[in-house]
């Protein structure tokens, strides 16, 4: 990769030039949030500056130059996934409310006692959690997809999971604590072969690659906004437009209705009837320059780079015996799961951050995952756009001085 096109993201990125400790800041941990580029920062600054007013309500200038640039991104992000019509994109505070909002919309209408729900076991508890509540609710059952050490999940079992009583299908495509990519396209054809709708995370993907939600046929897709150099308090839900008209909503008060009396309530049409209340519209606005910012450099020049990343530092860390790579089988995505021999992650990451290092550790909010692996935690290094090998290299250099102390 050239050298000189990695010095000019980077150059997009204010946080980078700073220091931390007296250290040149090295960010690796990527895969919790993303810095933003100056574009993101401007655009917000600019919302703040010039067309502060609230949207889909003020008839004046000034509230309807608002609602455009907050309707825009809706439409950035139609085709940034290559949605039908945006009455298939709601915006959510994150990714963690899209999936709740699935479970208890969806759940309340299709889930009855005796259902079942097929999890994986590599899921995020944002995508356990909503499910168990609602099945708590329903009296539904949750099944798991097994996984191998190596991280990947056990397909043959998942087929054999599908009985008469699934009723739906929720999985994460890139493991945010291990970084192993699943094969998604094998997984939605299989659920739907059953008939069977499935929901994507795709929070950890949706940063690194191109998405098609048409080609991949996914009822739902779901992701935050700030892992992919958007701001936070911003998330999206895709939605077959067909499921989600039958959907009840999921909040409702201002904004999401067409009529009120004390009476009766007549909502609003998609996407308005699940987005109730003042939106993050600054937020918003960001997350469009964002997704503008990346198709300008074009996400296949990133995951080059980032694949590049990737090999370079597996390698590295295979060097080190006293490193053991949880959940690696090739497909990884811009995130390495590690354990040290005698050192507890939260001690490495201490330490590394003394040397400007930022890293990962933790259970990545995976206990099930680090149950299966029967460790407590791992320390997880994760790369982005503007990440180096220069970057990683400080990295395993510190990592190796760490274990020395401590042996």
């Amino acid at each position: 990769m050239n050298h000189s096109l990695i010095d000019a993201w980077r150059s997009d990125f204010p946080i980078l030039q700073s220091r931390i400790h007296d250290r040149t800041l090295v960010y690796l941990d990527n895969a919790a949030t993303t810095q933003k580029p100056s574009a993101v920062i401007q655009a917000i600054n600019d919302y703040y500056s010039t067309t502060n007013a609230n949207v889909h309500r003020g008839v004046y200038s000034l509230g309807q130059q608002a609602t455009d640039l907050f309707e825009n991104t809706r439409e950035a992000v139609r085709k940034f996934i290559g949605a039908t019509s945006t009455s298939e994109i709601i915006f959510t505070k994150s990714a963690t409310e899209s999936i709740n909002l699935v479970a208890s919309s969806y759940g309340e209408v299709h889930f009855s006692a005796g259902d079942e729900i097929i999890l994986t076991m590599m899921e995020h508890h944002a995508n356990i959690i909503p499910w168990q509540e609602i099945s708590k609710k329903k009296g539904c059952t949750i099944k798991v997809v097994p996984i191998q050490q190596d991280g990947t999940l056990d397909i043959e079992a998942y087929k054999n999971l599908f009985t008469s009583k699934t009723k739906f299908v929720s999985m994460v495509w890139v493991s945010n604590a291990i970084g192993v990519e699943n094969p998604i396209s094998d997984f939605i054809r299989i659920a739907h072969d059953h008939n069977v709708p499935i929901l994507i995370d795709a929070s950890q993907r949706i940063q690194h690659a191109n998405i098609d939600v048409q080609k991949e046929d996914c009822d739902f897709l779901v992701f935050s906004g700030h892992k992919v150099y958007g701001p936070s308090g911003t998330g999206i839900l895709y939605g077959k437009e067909h499921l989600l008209e039958y959907l009840p909503p999921y909040q409702s008060g201002g904004d999401m209705i067409k009529k009120v009396t004390f009476e009766k309530t007549t909502f609003a049409d998609l996407p308005s009837k699940f987005e109730a209340g003042t939106p993050n519209i600054e937020g918003f606005i960001g997350l469009g320059a964002a997704l503008q910012y990346l198709q300008s450099i074009g996400l296949d020049e990133i995951a080059k780079h980032e694949s590049m990343l990737m090999n370079f530092a597996i390698e590295a860390l295979r060097s080190l015996d006293f490193i053991s790579i949880l959940g690696y089988n090739g497909t990884n995505v811009s995130a390495i799961s590690f354990v040290m021999d005698t050192v507890h992650p939260h001690d490495i990451a201490s330490i590394l951050d003394k040397k400007g290092i930022c890293v990962r550790a933790g259970h990545h909010c995976a206990h099930p995952l680090m149950q299966f692996y029967k460790v407590p935690s791992t320390t997880r290094i994760s790369f982005a756009m503007y990440s180096t090998v220069d970057e990683i290299e400080v990295c395993i250099k510190e990592l190796k001085e760490i274990y020395t102390l401590f042996s």
